[in-house]
């Protein structure tokens, strides 16, 4: 199996959340009982990818280092790199060049929340069956506000169509995407949008149309949430509050992950416990010391 590395894309302006975002990064805004940006990370946590790039901007790229450290505390290795201003998803990988190495490379967006059952082994089987680059895709209403697949008439993956005006299908890319090393040298010759990006879609469909992309599906019973608006920030806030204090677990819970995974001692455990003390979440990991993983 590939060595895979992590990138989470957490820059952009937010301009749809302000003024919520306008001294603010969109992705340290709170999810329920979480800054958002443990959501991607718990998502890499759960595929086993240990070491991990962050890209932000430089007002923010201080504030995410204030708050993850170098990720020691999560058995983690955590780097940190700036986007000057916002060029396209497919930046990163040429952002990420030296980080990347030549591995394999899993990117998340910043502002997406997955949850479903066996996350952790849909990741796993993902990487390891992984040849060229792998996109999960998820069922949506609006398909006009998103990226989706384009199939011919055998049901075979041509293309995916950027935020179509008329209907193509209603399967849209999700922002949790799988690459092989090609990901570097393919978005450097990727030619800018007319809004002058590097798409993520123009690199996508440089892998159908060499034959090496596949897509897993999420289908019922799996929550892919992004939290680009107002009203979607309340409704990942309030998805994640009912599935907490119905099942009495916690959704992206780092310290949780790494403890399951044995990448943090008990007594490191104790020690991140120590400092949210007298809080719900503190008390929710020295519950954890009572457990049996």
């Amino acid at each position: 199996m590939n060595k895979y590395k992590g990138i989470i894309l957490a820059g952009g302006l937010g301009t749809r959340l302000r003024p919520l975002t306008s001294a603010l990064s969109k992705q340290l805004l709170p999810i329920y009982d979480k800054p958002m940006i443990f959501y991607p990370l718990s998502v890499l946590m759960l595929a086993e990818i240990r070491e991990i790039l962050i890209i932000s901007t430089k007002d923010h790229i201080n504030l995410f280092q204030k708050l993850l450290g170098d990720g020691s505390q999560v058995g983690l290795s955590i780097e940190y790199k700036i986007q000057d201003e916002p060029r396209g998803i497919a930046e990163a990988f040429i952002i990420g060049e030296q980080f990347i190495g030549d591995d394999s490379c899993s990117l998340i967006l910043g502002d997406n929340i997955f949850y479903g059952p066996n996350f952790s082994n849909l990741l796993k089987v993902a990487k390891e069956s992984s040849q060229g680059a792998t996109i999960f895709t998820y069922p949506v209403k609006n398909p006009e506000n998103f990226g989706v697949l384009e199939n011919d008439q055998n049901g075979e993956l041509i293309n995916i169509v950027e935020k179509p005006k008329d209907f193509v299908s209603n399967m849209a890319v999700t922002g949790l995407y799988l690459f092989d090393n090609n990901c570097i040298d393919y978005s450097k010759k990727i030619k800018p949008s007319s809004r002058g990006e590097l798409e993520i879609t123009s690199l996508l469909n440089k892998y159908i149309k060499m034959n090496t992309l596949s897509h897993n599906f999420l289908g019922r019973g799996f929550a892919w949430l992004d939290t680009g608006s107002h009203d979607s920030l309340i409704d990942a806030g309030l998805f994640v509050k009912t599935i907490e204090s119905r099942q009495g677990q916690k959704i992206a819970c780092l310290e949780e992950i790494a403890y399951q995974k044995s990448w943090i001692t008990e007594q490191e455990l104790k020690a991140q416990a120590a400092l949210y003390e007298k809080t719900e979440y503190g008390e929710y990991l020295i519950g954890l010391l009572d457990k049996n993983y």
